[in-house]
Parts: structure tokens; C-alpha cells; sequence
């Protein structure tokens, strides 16, 4: 792969090959960033919606084990 390269400007290694690069795989990679953005997000509501409902049965089995209590 080297030889290829050799004897090239500088800007075809570092600014031409990546731009095409990213115009052929732009899509593929845009595909990919999109997948796990929303995954996160996803994964994110879950927890948040997980913790809400452990702590509202912690609060609601105190609250009802003093009321047994009096």
C-alpha cells in the first residue's frame, strides 16, 4: 500500500483520500453514528424509566409499612 502513495503530495494522502473516503462511505458511517445516537438514547430512557419505577415502589412500600405501623 505504501508504494502506492509514494511519490504522491502530501495532500492526497492526508486530505484527498479521506474526503473521497467519506463521500463513498458517507452514508454507511452516517447509518452507523445514527444507530448508536439512538441506541444510547434508547438505553438512556431505560435506565431513567427503570430508576423512577424502583424508586416510586421503595417510596410507596415505606409509606405503606409505616401506615402499618399505627
Amino acid at each position: 500500500m505504501r508504494e502506492i502513495f509514494t511519490g504522491l503530495p502530501w495532500w492526497v494522502k492526508w486530505i484527498a483520500v479521506p474526503v473521497i473516503a467519506l463521500v463513498v462511505f458517507g452514508g454507511l458511517i452516517a447509518s452507523v453514528v445514527g444507530f448508536v445516537v439512538a441506541l444510547l438514547f434508547k438505553l438512556l430512557i431505560f435506565v431513567a424509566l427503570v430508576g423512577g419505577l424502583i424508586y416510586v415502589v421503595r417510596k410507596f412500600m415505606s409509606s405503606s409499612s409505616s401506615r402499618g405501623d399505627w
